[in-house]
């Protein structure tokens, strides 16, 4: 499956246009997630933030974080 993602995870702003836009793809090529920023500049904030491996959920980073649901 392939998901195409036009919110810009940073502004939270819709995307217009996708294909002008830079993206982070993450995937198989078949399957993968597709990423689209309003700027390179949110896209390389995200790599940036996406490099340290924790995830925020709920707003707890904490390493004994215990998803319930």
């Amino acid at each position: 499956m392939h998901i195409r993602s036009t919110t810009d995870p940073i502004t939270l702003h819709d995307v217009p246009n996708p294909e002008e836009h830079p993206c982070v793809y993450d995937g198989d090529g078949d399957n993968g997630l597709e990423i689209y920023f309003e700027s390179e500049a949110n896209r390389q904030l995200y790599l940036e933030l996406h490099n340290d491996g924790h995830i925020v959920l709920k707003g707890n980073d904490s390493d004994d974080y215990i998803a319930e649901g």
